[in-house]
């Protein structure tokens, strides 16, 4: 055999051997990701949202083309299981006990069945409009509001087991704020899932932080958000802070573009940091999840961690909702997002390829108002490489107000 045909053999052998190994790496770590994901099912609290969702009239039809999810930030001062912070825990989430319940950050999640690119819709927080149970309001109260209520009630009529109340009103409260998001998008929300300040705390340790730009440093005493420009690496409280400040440019339409970059570094990270295959930081990530996540009962963990794959690789397009004010004030003097309701309609089905554009002066552009659809991140999913993933995952990052 001539010493050309050696070499050529040669290498043949070794792209086979090469094939072989990767092949076998991409089967082992599908094989710990797997794994893990079944652990975190076993982990996670669930909901029967999805029962009392039937109840709720004039929903959008079941039947959209899509799965909507509901994905709610609670600042809840319970953990998943209602049992109240310890005093030392809401300390460093730099917040106080009180019995109130207010959703900062509500997004529907919207997946094509066709398996077209995935969208997620921003609601901001304070967005003023009718709560069915309730009144006219910002819709960050819907779900506090309705729960408080909703216990007052039951305890009166004689419901004397502190648990059946909590788990009651937390499903009629979740059920008000299902409710106003489908009435102000459109929208039909097909699951939910909810994680509250606490499991984000955790998380951001759990991953060694998240990496994040600002455009110009931030002073902000009410939520300890004081942050120098430029890129940095922010975790536990200071992850909070950042994405709850409320003295910023551009109010709660600001706060929502941080959150959206913060999402989508934080998903990045979370599948590039080895979490998966490194036994600390996955029994870190099942104590996050049992104490503060809650999705609904058919809602399929896997699908949930394609989402975030896509979210993390900025296969995910985010936009915001239009809106008419960002600085309104209602008749109890409260700051609030003002909207008009048909519009927002008319856009969500814009958004989502339902209508044709509707006319400019139903939906004018404003500096209030985002024209187009955000993106962040590189295209690149999920690496076997530990270390070059984490590098990816520190680069690209949007700086932001």
């Amino acid at each position: 055999m001539s010493t050309a045909a050696r070499a050529k053999k040669t290498a043949r052998v070794l792209g086979r051997v090469v094939v072989a190994l990767l092949a076998v790496t991409t089967l082992v770590f599908s094989g710990y990701f797997w794994t893990a994901l079944r652990l975190v099912k076993q982990n996670t609290n669930t909901t029967q949202i999805l029962q009392v969702l039937e109840d709720i009239p004039n929903s959008p039809p079941v039947e959209d083309g899509a799965i909507d999810i509901l994905l709610v930030g609670s600042d809840s001062r319970t953990d998943a299981q209602g049992r109240p912070l310890p005093a030392d825990v809401l300390r460093k989430l730099r917040t106080e006990g009180t019995d109130t319940v207010n959703t900062d950050t509500i997004i529907v999640m919207r997946v094509p069945r066709n398996g077209g690119k995935a969208s997620a819709i921003s609601i901001p927080r304070d967005t003023y409009l009718p709560i069915a149970g309730y009144r006219e309001d910002k819709i960050n109260s819907a779900y506090g509001a309705v729960k408080f209520l909703t216990a007052e009630r039951l305890q009166a009529e004689g419901v004397t087991d502190q648990q059946e109340r909590e788990r009651r009103s937390d499903e009629a409260g979740r059920k008000a704020l299902v409710q106003a998001v489908q009435d102000l998008t459109g929208m039909r929300v097909d699951h939910y899932a909810e994680i509250n300040l606490y499991g984000f705390y955790l998380l951001t340790e759990v991953i060694g932080g998240v990496q994040v730009c600002l455009k110009a440093g931030t002073s902000d005493p009410n939520s300890g958000a004081n942050f120098r420009a430029g890129p940095q690496t922010i975790s536990g409280g200071d992850a909070l802070s950042f994405v709850r400040q409320r003295n910023m440019p551009g109010g709660d339409l600001g706060r929502i573009a941080r959150q959206q970059v913060f999402m989508s570094q934080a998903m990045k990270q979370l599948l590039s940091a080895g979490t998966f295959t490194d036994p600390g930081k996955m029994s870190g990530l099942l104590d996050a999840v049992s104490k503060s996540v809650v999705v609904d009962q058919k809602l399929d963990i896997a699908t949930l961690a394609t989402q975030a794959q896509g979210l993390a690789s900025g296969n995910v397009e985010f936009a915001t909702i239009p809106v008419t004010s960002i600085d309104g004030r209602n008749e109890r003097g409260q700051s609030i997002v003002t909207v008009d309701r048909e519009a927002v309609k008319a856009w969500v089905a814009q958004q989502i390829g339902e209508t044709a554009k509707p006319a400019p002066s139903s939906v004018a552009p404003t500096s209030e108002t985002p024209s187009t659809p955000s993106r962040f991140g590189p295209e690149k999913l999920l690496s076997l490489d530990g270390a070059h993933a984490v590098a990816a995952a520190r680069q690209d990052v949007p700086c932001v107000d």
